[in-house]
């Protein structure tokens, strides 16, 4: 059994560039894990990618699973990521002990030592970067909020707060979705799916949905909060290092006292839409090889 599958999903040739990219940086940076597992999860089916791209990701060694997805889940946002990472997580169980579920637009710097769970950990996770939507903790739970606790059985009473990454606001568990290190064994994932499945389309849900795009982007994000705090206990919950998953599209607003000095000092980080910027390698110190790496890689992605 492996010690680590890391997964992610590429649903569009874009994504998958991008994922890509991510295959890419696991087997130059990932250390004793340059060799691990990669996984892609495509929904159905796999021939929408172009040949070029597959053959490319299956040169590294990244392999490709379809998935089914109904059309209305793929135009939901982010409902087919949810669906994924369930797929992922099932396929996982009987091979390997720990499974990473990253965003497409990640990269891996370093050995990614954080997300070797110990035994008695179900869950390692970032808190999300902003508050937005989440449930300050100093108030009760608003009718929102309230609803996604009732409907994944969570006890209120019994939630312990977090701090948010980059406004540092104190809320009640609200997690990063762009990455999630489990194990496989626990089913969180595929809990997160279902229930997903299960509450996205709700007439409940529809108000908050037209009220505020807000809602509509993060319930996903909000049931998989609830399905958390409903299937694990605080000792089976750990929170990642801050140089994981490292918003480096946020780093400007990063609270000083955390903002690393150096890209290469992260063990992975997101970067969104910051790739697309002519300048976004001055966003932050690199040195090498990751600088000369990032240049030379990201042109031969583009290119295919």
């Amino acid at each position: 059994m492996n010690d680590l599958i890391l997964a992610t999903m590429a649903g569009t040739t874009e994504a998958a560039r991008l994922a890509l990219l991510w295959a890419k940086s696991i087997r130059a940076f990932a250390g004793r894990y340059t060799e691990a597992p990669i996984w892609l999860m495509v929904p159905q089916p796999i021939e929408r990618l172009p040949t070029s791209l597959r053959m490319e990701l299956e040169q590294n060694h990244a392999r490709l699973f379809a998935y089914d997805v109904s059309e209305e889940a793929l135009d939901f946002p982010f409902a087919a990521k949810s669906i994924a990472a369930g797929e992922a997580e099932r396929l996982a169980q009987d091979r390997a002990s720990r499974l990473a579920w990253m965003d497409c637009d990640s990269l891996i710097v370093q050995e990614p030592i954080p997300l070797l769970l110990a035994d008695e950990i179900a869950i390692g996770y970032r808190p999300v970067d902003h508050t937005l939507i989440g449930s300050p903790a100093d108030k009760p739970p608003d009718s929102f909020w309230s609803l996604v606790y009732n409907q994944c059985g969570v006890d209120v009473g019994q939630i312990k707060p977090m701090v948010t990454s980059v406004d540092e606001k104190t809320i009640r568990p609200y997690f990063n979705a762009g990455l999630l290190a489990v194990r496989p064994q626990r089913g969180l994932l595929q809990s997160w799916s279902d229930t997903f499945r299960t509450l996205y389309q709700r007439p409940a849900f529809r108000p908050y949905y037209n009220r505020d795009v807000l809602y509509k982007l993060f319930i996903h994000q909000a049931v998989l909060a609830g399905v958390i705090l409903a299937g694990t206990g605080d000792e089976e919950r750990e929170e990642l290092p801050y140089l994981v998953n490292y918003p480096l599209h946020m780093h400007a607003g990063y609270p000083a006292v955390r903002r690393p000095a150096r890209l290469n000092d992260v063990y992975s980080f997101r970067y969104d839409t910051l790739a697309d910027e002519a300048d976004w390698q001055q966003v932050i110190l690199i040195d090498e090889p990751l600088r000369s790496w990032l240049s030379e890689v990201r042109k031969v992605v583009q290119s295919i």
